[in-house]
């Protein structure tokens, strides 16, 4: 905070009244909104953000196309991009013009009337081929990447497949699929040279800011952005899981695109339209390789919150045609879309999740977006795995179930842990919240987690048979709903 405070100083004379730390998404930059006493009529601007990042370089792009990009802004009048005010003598602090909090992402989901949705993104598109087409000696020399070219295509490829694919379990066979993404990559750069630019390569509703009362589109987070394809950014934006966009709306808006950029480069809209799959599916792997990384490694809610979504999208690309010609890759994307870990539910019931799992292999993961619940360690408890006519039973067998249940340990525990779960449960039907996890770990997750969230499983459905209770022994591939009448 002092260092901010010092440049603020620098900049204004002035040390903000206060900061705050504002909530990031993907990247490893921090950002601070410093509010200032007074109001802008005394010269000085109500609010800055500040901007920490280790990265000088790309600190170094971002205010340096800021700057380009920003008289671009000012020429047409189409859009805005923040002006730096203030930058540390080190590079990795500086101060921005702050834009507020309204994206473009809150005022199109949930927007019924699709003629206001249309109307705000023919703008936004506006905006997009005016950035694109600023002339490219203008922001040549401040880029940070090498153009788009296969070798960038193979990356978020190869990104899709180890933290993606390869985290959900789908087994593929490597070499043809190595060889599918040479074939993709290859025919991906095939794009006339006419309708490139300005690459934003990160075109989304959420890098799209507005100031209250005021239409015109604010552009950020710009600073990944290389010479390539246009059409990949409009892709971006209308393809946004999050977004919800239609598919009438998608194609339609695409359409208005093409026709402007058709109308620049020269190029015949039929050309662009038969490109236009093939970005749609690469911009599809390659955030759900972000989602997978970000979500399921990392366990960031935003991004796990957007995978069935990003799924749904490349299912509508299966059902298409568009993977045809890459067959392994198809198989593994319809794998990943069956993937019921993944499935979107309309429901409004509460549903809890009852795992058991192995502390070896970490714990459970929670898709909801939403976190908490339960996880109770199971290892303090006499472990029939110690017995060789046990190893190769779970806690699903009735051998294994008559050991722990001759020790009054195994229900004084399971008493303790019902004792907090049933009156969350309780609470949550009351309130009307739709999902609970529960978890039961021990050392193998074969045999005391097993027959714990069993019995957890039944005691909860025993008391509320209204209730969804779904059943998941991770480490035996068993993921189901348990039946009202089930033992």
């Amino acid at each position: 905070m002092k260092e901010i405070e010092k440049l603020s100083e620098q900049w204004c004379g002035r040390r903000p009244a206060a900061v705050s730390r504002l909530a990031g998404a993907g990247s490893s930059r921090r950002y601070y909104r410093l509010i200032y006493s007074g109001h802008e009529a005394d010269g000085h601007v109500a609010s800055a953000v500040a901007t920490a990042g280790d990265d000088v370089r790309e600190n170094d792009v971002f205010c340096a196309l800021a700057r380009v990009f920003g008289k671009r802004a000012e020429q047409t009048g189409l859009f805005r991009v923040p002006e730096i005010y203030a930058r540390s003598a080190d590079g990795r602090l500086y101060l921005q013009e702050d834009f507020g909090d309204l994206s473009l992402l809150d005022l199109i989901r949930g927007e019924d009337d699709e003629t206001v949705v249309c109307a705000r993104l023919r703008s936004v598109l506006d905006a997009l081929l005016s950035l694109q087409t600023t002339p490219v000696q203008e922001w040549s020399g401040a880029i940070g990447c090498r153009p788009f070219g296969e070798r960038r295509v193979r990356w978020d490829l190869n990104y899709f497949k180890y933290a993606f694919i390869k985290p959900c379990g789908i087994v593929c066979d490597e070499e043809r699929l190595e060889d599918e993404f040479e074939a993709l990559a290859h025919r991906l750069c095939g794009y006339p040279a006419e309708v490139e630019g300005f690459m934003y390569r990160d075109f989304q509703s959420r890098n799209i800011m507005y100031r209250e009362g005021d239409d015109t589109p604010c552009l950020i987070d710009f600073q990944g952005g290389m010479r390539g394809p246009a059409l990949y950014d409009a892709v971006s934006l209308l393809w946004q899981a999050k977004a919800g966009l239609s598919a009438a709306v998608r194609e339609k808006m695409m359409r208005y695109y093409i026709g402007g950029l058709a109308a620049v480069s020269g190029v015949e809209e039929s050309c662009l339209t038969d490109l236009t799959d093939g970005f749609v599916l690469l911009r599809t792997l390659q955030v759900l390789g972000a989602y997978g990384f970000r979500g399921l490694i990392e366990r960031k809610a935003h991004f796990i919150e957007s995978i069935p979504p990003a799924l749904a999208n490349l299912a509508s690309l299966i059902s298409k045609g568009v993977l045809a010609p890459y067959p392994e890759l198809e198989r593994c994307c319809r794998a990943l879309t069956a993937l019921d870990r993944f499935a979107q539910t309309e429901s409004d019931r509460l549903t809890v999740e009852v795992w058991s799992f192995s502390y070896k292999k970490g714990y459970p993961e929670n898709l909801t977006g939403n976190g908490g619940g339960f996880v109770f360690d199971c290892r303090g408890l006499h472990n029939p795995g110690r017995y060789e006519e046990y190893k190769s039973l779970t806690g699903l067998d009735r051998p294994v179930i008559d050991f722990l249940e001759r020790y009054a340990e195994v229900a004084e525990y399971l008493g303790h842990a019902s004792g907090m779960v049933m009156p969350t449960v309780e609470t949550y039907r009351r309130r009307g919240f739709n999902h609970l996890q529960v978890a039961f770990g021990c050392t193998g997750g074969r045999h005391r987690s097993v027959y714990c969230a069993q019995n957890m499983a039944r005691r909860i459905k025993d008391a509320y048979p209204d209730v969804e209770v779904r059943i998941v022994h991770r480490e035996q591939g068993i993921d189901r709903l348990l039946k009202t009448e089930e033992r």
